[in-house]
C-alpha cells in the first residue's frame, strides 16, 4: 500500500508543479501520518460505545464497533516481560521483545514456578536436560516451558515414561544448548492488579491486603514493571498483553543514475503501513497536510484538510 500512497501523493503534488518530496521527506510524513490514523482509532471506539450506550447505534451491517475493535486487536500483542532484577521487569521495548508498548492492557503471572536450569543436548521440540527428574517435579501435560535465553514458549506435549530427563514440547524452541529454562504450571495463571505507588506501600503493611501468588499485583514506574509479592522474580512468570505501537512504514527504493528512484520492496528495511487498506485515503490527505507545510503551500495544507472534512464516512473516522 505504501507505493500507491506515494504515487497519489505525488501526483497530487506533481500536477501543479507544487514542488517534489524526497523519499527521506515521504518516510518522515508518513510515520506520522500513520500514527495519527492509528490514534483516532481508540477515540473512535470510545465515541462508538457511548454511542451504543446511548442506543445511537445499530447492529448488524450497521454495527461500528467490530470493526474499529478488529483493527486494533490486530495491534494486540503477547510477550514474556524480561526480568531486570528481583520482582523488577522491563515494559515491551524494541529492545527486550520487539515491540513497543502504546497501551498496557494487562498483566499475566504465573506464580508456580515448577523448575528451572539449562537444556544440555538439542532435540527438535524436546526439553533434555540430562540432570533434571522431571516426573518426580510434578511437571504435567500443558504447563509451559520458557526459553528464557531467547523468550520462546511451549507447552509440554507429552513425558516419557522411559526417561526422567526429556519433556516433549509443542514447539521447537531450543536450537542451542546451555539455554536457560523455567517451567511454569500453567494453572497457577493469575491477573495482577494495577497498583499506585502511592498505594503500594500501605498495602504491603497489611497481612490482610497484601499482595499474593493467588492475588498478585503490580506498579508501573517509568518504563518498569513491580510485580508484587517479590517471590514473582524470574524471566518467563510474567507476561503483558498490551497493544503495541505500529511499526514505522518506510518506502524503499533503487537509486537510478538518471530519473525518479524506483521502488522496491525486496530491501530488508522495506515497511508497509499497517492500517487497513481502507485508510489509504487518509493517509494520503493527510501527507499532503505535511507536504504543504514543508514547500510552503497552503493550496496543497487546505486541500488535504479540506478532503479530510469531506471524506466519505469510515469505520475509522470520528463520530
Amino acid at each position: 500500500m505504501i507505493n500507491e500512497v506515494r504515487n497519489a501523493v505525488l501526483s497530487i503534488l506533481n500536477k501543479n508543479n507544487y514542488g517534489y518530496i524526497s523519499p527521506s521527506d515521504f518516510n518522515l510524513y508518513a510515520t506520522n501520518a500513520q500514527m495519527e490514523i492509528y490514534e483516532e482509532y481508540y477515540s473512535s471506539y470510545n465515541k462508538v460505545i457511548n454511542s451504543e450506550n446511548q442506543r445511537l447505534s445499530g447492529t448488524d451491517y450497521a454495527d461500528i464497533e467490530s470493526p474499529i475493535a478488529e483493527t486494533l486487536e490486530s495491534f494486540l500483542q503477547t510477550d514474556y516481560l524480561v526480568n531486570l532484577g528481583l520482582n523488577i521487569f522491563s515494559m515491551p521495548t524494541l529492545t527486550t521483545v520487539g515491540n513497543e508498548s502504546y497501551y498496557l492492557l494487562k498483566l499475566l503471572c504465573y506464580p508456580n514456578k515448577l523448575k528451572s536450569g539449562t537444556n544440555t543436548s538439542i532435540v527438535t521440540s524436546y526439553l533434555v536436560d540430562s540432570t533434571a527428574t522431571f516426573l518426580s517435579d510434578g511437571i504435567s501435560i500443558g504447563d509451559i516451558v520458557v526459553n528464557t535465553t531467547t523468550g520462546l514458549s511451549a507447552n509440554v506435549l507429552s513425558l516419557s515414561l522411559s526417561t526422567n530427563t526429556n519433556l516433549a514440547l509443542t514447539a521447537n524452541i531450543f536450537t542451542a544448548t546451555s539455554s536457560g529454562y523455567s517451567i511454569l504450571k500453567v494453572s497457577s495463571l493469575k491477573e495482577a492488579d494495577k497498583v499506585s505507588v502511592g498505594k503500594i506501600t500501605m498495602l504491603n503493611a497489611s497481612s490482610l491486603t497484601s499482595p499474593t501468588d493467588f492475588y498478585p499485583s503490580y506498579t508501573l514506574e517509568g518504563q518498569t514493571v513491580k510485580i508484587y509479592p517479590p517471590t514473582i522474580n524470574s524471566k518467563g512468570q510474567v507476561q503483558a498483553v498490551y497493544f503495541r505501537y505500529p511499526k514505522t512504514p518506510k518506502w524503499t527504493y533503487i537509486s537510478l543514475v538518471s530519473g525518479e528512484p524506483a521502488f522496491d520492496q525486496s530491501q530488508s528495511d522495506y515497511q508497509d503501513f499497517e492500517l487497513p487498506t481502507g485508510d489509504a485515503y487518509k493517509l494520503v490527505t493527510k501527507i499532503l497536510e505535511y507536504c504543504g507545510i514543508s514547500i510552503r503551500e497552503m493550496e496543497v495544507t487546505q486541500f488535504g484538510m479540506a478532503q479530510q472534512a469531506h471524506e466519505q464516512p469510515t469505520f475509522s473516522v470520528q463520530q
